[in-house]
């Protein structure tokens, strides 16, 4: 079955088909289950988390979830504590992490929820196992050591503190150390000195915390790029997150198909109108384009309302009328602007922006490029007006 995932209730007497959408996100999500696989099996050994934070980078957080764990992922995991509480009201019951938190975050309800949270430092670990007594049960954490990233994680010269405090927490039965894990800064760059360095680092934390009486459930740090090529990164369990998508985490890393990933998502629109234009006809605000002879224009009803990006203005590709396009002239908030040349189209005709590039259309990869950034941004940035359609969901 076909599910559509509309931003806005709008009635069963107006919502328009799926094929009519002025723009629409499509979601494969046998392409998920099988990246999920893939993945699986570049870790024998390790569970697999399936991250599905920011809305599954865009693609629907809980019909994506549900492929995840239809395909075999262990463990899903999310940014925000709204986020891990959302899993559990649309009836997700596995092994579930969740690790942004800031003070007077909603521990109890994470507890009394059986998800797993993080600590960087006493103050969390304090209101967890605050929170842990308050609703009688014991709090399964992940204590988070920053082995270089520079970002979350205990640093190493309060390691030694923090996992004394969480062995006092475990005897009083208030907390439960169900993993030590720690984040890559530069797995995406294969042989680069700091994945060295902060496998030595993220080793010592784990050798102290068994000093400290601690006995993790899981030990992890790879994210996407370190489970696709870093196989001594793998330990415990392994954190994927822009390759359940079907997107490479960086171009040293390679591209999907040499992992046996697939895009999952394509973006597609209706062309809203055609028309010709003399030469010398100014396109969208600025006239940053001119037409430099008589022509046909398209209307794609897609802007950076809906994710696509002000800095492909002139730059990013499309496929309209069977060849790649750039957009001409500025991307406005609701719509941009192809130039056909001499070729022939009609309004709601297809227009698509990115998908896997089956059928010859751009990948979110040629938009990343065209606008340099990175995949993870392309599809992750794509927006809640936009209805997101999802393919083969069920297994």
């Amino acid at each position: 079955m076909d599910v559509v995932s509309e931003p806005f209730a709008t009635g069963a007497a107006v919502r328009p088909r799926p094929d009519a959408h002025r723009v629409c996100a499509e979601i494969d999500l046998a392409a998920l289950r099988a990246n999920v696989r893939a993945l699986r099996g570049r870790a024998a050994g390790a569970g697999l988390m399936a991250v599905v934070k920011a809305d599954a980078y865009g693609h629907g957080m809980v019909p994506c979830a549900r492929a995840a764990r239809q395909a075999g992922a262990d463990w899903l995991g999310t940014a925000t504590p709204e986020e891990a509480l959302a899993l559990r009201a649309a009836g997700d019951r596995g092994r579930l992490l969740c690790w942004l938190w800031t003070p007077g975050g909603p521990w109890r309800e994470a507890v009394e929820a059986d998800v797993d949270v993080s600590a960087s430092d006493p103050w969390a670990l304090r209101e967890i196992t605050a929170a842990a007594r308050v609703c009688g049960r014991t709090a399964r954490v992940h204590l988070k050591i920053d082995t270089g990233l520079g970002r979350s994680g205990c640093p190493a010269a309060g390691w030694e503190a923090l996992t004394a405090a969480a062995r006092a927490a475990e005897a009083e039965g208030t907390v439960r150390v169900a993993g030590v894990w720690s984040h890559f800064a530069c797995a995406d760059e294969p042989g680069h000195p700091s994945i060295a360095a902060q496998l030595a680092v993220f080793r010592e934390a784990l050798a102290a915390a068994a000093r400290a009486g601690l006995d993790p459930e899981v030990r992890h740090i790879a994210n996407s790029p370190a489970t696709l090529t870093l196989p001594e990164a793998h330990f415990d369990l392994v954190r994927t997150g822009v390759s359940v998508y079907g997107l490479a985490p960086s171009p040293e890393v390679g591209v999907p198909a040499d992992f046996g990933l697939r895009p999952v998502m394509t973006l597609r629109a209706r062309l809203a109108l055609v028309k010709r234009v003399p030469a010398g006809h100014g396109v969208s605000y600025g006239h940053h384009y001119t037409t430099p002879g008589e022509t046909t224009l398209a209307l794609v009803p897609a802007g950076y309302a809906d994710g696509v990006p002000r800095h492909a203005s002139g730059s990013g590709p499309v496929l309209v009328a069977g060849k790649w396009r750039t957009v001409a002239g500025r991307v406005a908030m609701d719509q941009f602007v192809v130039d056909l040349g001499g070729d022939a189209a009609a309004e709601g005709d297809e227009a698509v922006l990115f998908g896997p590039g089956d059928a010859g259309e751009p990948t979110a990869e040629d938009w990343a490029r065209a606008v340099g950034t990175i995949g993870y941004e392309i599809v992750t940035r794509i927006g809640a007006r936009v209805p997101r359609v999802h393919l083969n969901a069920e297994a």
